[in-house]
């Protein structure tokens, strides 16, 4: 019975990352995959048909796809809304870890001209997903707020973890948590401003007009 499109696909992102790792996210690299997964350049086209940034956002999706299922584990409802989110980076760059070379010529790969909207999409995916798991129903412009900031601690964590030398990645760790941090007093800030958002009554003899010097 001959390989599914998924399949193939999956076993050829297996035989690249090894090798992406030293060769970077190329054509080249993808069609050598092919054939160390025992297909051949014919097959790596009709699977990833975007060459190698298509192959990178399997890769992303996938690591997604792990990260929920690992999250999905663990006991988030028990934790406050800071720590669901804390664990939810933390899980994907575990899951990263084996592949923490492939993951820096990524982000070498996606700061090229041309590959920044596949960056931007790739990343508010997944930290959308990192919303979704902690529990996240906001509908409003919260919404996008939020994934916001959960992106820009994400990435300046990525790169943070990417030339991290500290035994079990403590000063990443240490950066993480610092980084939620900073987000949350910004939540708690935009809170504050709501709960102003009644009619504000001016004091007694208070003019909007100016007065004139002199």
């Amino acid at each position: 019975m001959s390989d599914t499109l998924a399949d193939i696909r999956k076993n050829i992102l297996a035989a690249l990352l090894p090798n992406v790792a030293f060769d970077g996210w190329t054509n080249k690299t993808l069609a050598r995959a092919a054939v160390d997964a025992g297909y051949d350049a014919v097959t790596a086209k009709r699977a990833f048909p975007r060459g190698p940034s298509q192959a990178l956002d399997y890769f992303s999706k996938d690591t997604d796809r792990r990260m929920v299922e690992a999250l999905e584990a663990k006991d988030l409802p028990s934790m406050r809304i800071r720590e669901r989110v804390t664990c939810a980076v933390r899980t994907r760059l575990d899951l990263l870890a084996p592949h923490k070379e492939a993951v820096r010529r990524a982000v070498a790969f996606e700061a090229l001209p041309g590959n920044a909207p596949g960056a931007l999409k790739s990343v508010y995916r997944t930290v959308d997903a990192m919303w979704h798991a902690a529990g996240d129903t906001a509908t409003d412009w919260n919404f996008y707020t939020k994934r916001a900031l959960l992106a820009g601690v994400y990435t300046s964590t990525v790169l943070i973890w990417l030339g991290d030398q500290s035994e079990d990645c403590t000063e990443t760790w240490a950066f993480l948590d610092r980084r939620i941090e900073d987000v949350m007093r910004i939540e708690k800030a935009k809170a504050k401003l709501r709960g102003l958002g009644g009619k504000w009554t001016p004091r007694p003899g208070f003019s909007f007009r100016t007065r004139r010097a002199g």
